[in-house]
C-alpha cells in the first residue's frame, strides 16, 4: 500500500513587469479621475489591482511618478491605433481630433481622469503642472503645424489671396490651435456632467470645422462683433 501523497499547491502565475505596470495605471487612472489626485490613494490603486502598497512603489518609485506616467500612458492610448503611433499632420489631425472625440464618448474613465487631473495642475506645486504646460504647448504646435501644411496646400491650389496671406500670421493660427483646444476640453467637461445634452463628438467636429473655415477664410470672413 502506497501513501496518499498531497498533491501539489498551484501557484497562480506572475504577472510580467510591463501588464504589471499598465494593470497598475489603468487602475490609477480610475482612482485618480473619480477623486483626484490629492484624495486618490495608493492603497485603493494597490486594492484594485490586488497587490500592497509596496508592490506599486515597487513598480513607480513615487506617487508623483505614477501620476505623470498615468499622464503620459493616456496620451499613448490616444495614438496606439494610428499608424506609426504618433498623430498626423495637415487636415488628417483635424480629422484626428474628431475620431479622439468620437472614442473618447466610450472611455469616460480616461476623459474623466484627464479632465480632473488637468484642472488641478493649475494649482500650485501640482505635480502634473509643467507635464500640462507641457502638452497645451505640444498641442498648439502640432495644430499650428497642420494649419501651416493646410495654408500651403491652398496657397499652391491658388484659394489664397495675398490680403489672406497677410491675415494668416503666427499670431492667428496660434489663436485658432488654442481656440481648438480649448472648445475640446469644455465639451469633455459638459460630456462628464450631462453625456445625454451633448453630442460630444459632433459638437466637436462641428467646433473644429467652424474654427478652420473661420481661420482659412482670413481677409474674407465676416466679422459680426466688430
Amino acid at each position: 500500500m502506497t501513501e496518499a501523497t498531497t498533491p501539489a499547491r498551484t501557484r497562480r502565475p506572475r504577472k510580467g513587469t510591463a501588464a504589471r505596470r499598465e494593470e497598475i495605471l489603468r487602475a490609477a487612472m480610475r482612482v485618480f479621475g473619480s477623486k483626484g489626485y490629492h484624495q486618490g490613494s495608493l492603497a485603493e490603486v494597490a486594492e484594485q489591482v490586488g497587490i500592497t502598497h509596496a508592490g506599486v512603489l515597487h513598480h513607480f518609485g513615487s506617487k508623483n511618478q505614477l501620476l505623470i506616467e498615468v499622464l503620459e500612458f493616456r496620451d499613448v492610448v490616444d495614438v496606439e491605433h494610428l499608424e506609426g503611433k504618433h498623430i498626423p499632420g495637415g487636415l488628417d489631425l483635424f480629422r484626428h481630433l474628431v475620431t479622439t472625440a468620437r472614442m473618447n464618448a466610450e472611455r469616460p474613465g480616461i476623459v474623466q481622469a484627464y479632465t480632473v487631473l488637468t484642472g488641478e495642475s493649475v494649482t500650485d506645486q501640482h505635480p502634473a503642472r509643467d507635464w500640462a504646460a507641457r502638452r497645451f504647448a505640444g498641442l498648439r504646435g502640432d495644430i499650428t503645424s497642420a494649419l501651416d501644411t493646410v495654408i500651403a496646400e491652398r496657397r499652391e491650389a491658388g484659394l489664397l489671396t495675398p490680403e489672406d496671406d497677410v491675415e494668416l500670421d503666427p499670431v492667428a493660427l496660434d489663436r485658432a490651435a488654442s481656440t481648438i483646444i480649448a472648445v475640446m476640453d469644455g465639451l469633455q467637461t459638459q460630456w462628464l456632467l450631462d453625456p445625454e445634452a451633448v453630442d460630444l463628438a459632433g459638437a466637436t467636429a462641428f467646433a473644429i470645422e467652424a474654427i478652420l473655415s473661420s481661420t482659412l477664410a482670413a481677409s474674407r470672413r465676416e466679422r459680426p462683433l466688430d
